[in-house]
């Protein structure tokens, strides 16, 4: 398993990872098989989308937090309900293949870390799997 930190500086904010999941699998020498990403927080996710317009990004938070408003009837009292209900809604874990020891990824897409509880330091650790070699 490979982790490595994601540094976030707002409340929000989806941060591209997918260079860092590239260095992890090449790092981990698989040239066949699958790659799982996985954040252990419970106020962050992982999901993968366009990375060609920002606005995409952009579009999905705002509709998050219309779905999920930062303020609302919560019983958790932390402050944070909306962070954990969005985490959940996209989930904790992407698993992508990985082919010719480069992860598959459509020709607009990126994975990205997603903060719902920022600015915060977190991590993300990926487990590659599959065969190893030419």
């Amino acid at each position: 398993m490979i982790t490595f930190p994601v540094n976030t500086a707002s409340r929000v904010e989806f941060v591209d990872i997918t260079p860092k999941v590239k260095k992890s699998v090449a790092e981990s020498g698989v040239r066949e098989g699958f790659c799982v990403v996985y954040v252990p927080h419970t106020t962050a996710g992982i999901t993968i989308n366009e990375n060609a317009d920002p606005d995409v990004v952009s579009d999905i938070i705002m509709h998050l937090s219309r779905l999920v408003p930062p303020s609302g009837n919560f019983r958790h009292s932390e402050g944070n309900s909306d962070a954990h209900i969005k985490a959940s809604l996209m989930g904790f874990s992407q698993t992508l293949l990985v082919q010719d020891g480069n992860i598959v990824l459509g020709r607009w897409q990126a994975l990205y870390f997603c903060e719902f509880d920022g600015p915060r330091q977190r991590k993300v650790s990926c487990s590659i799997f599959g065969r190893v070699g030419v």
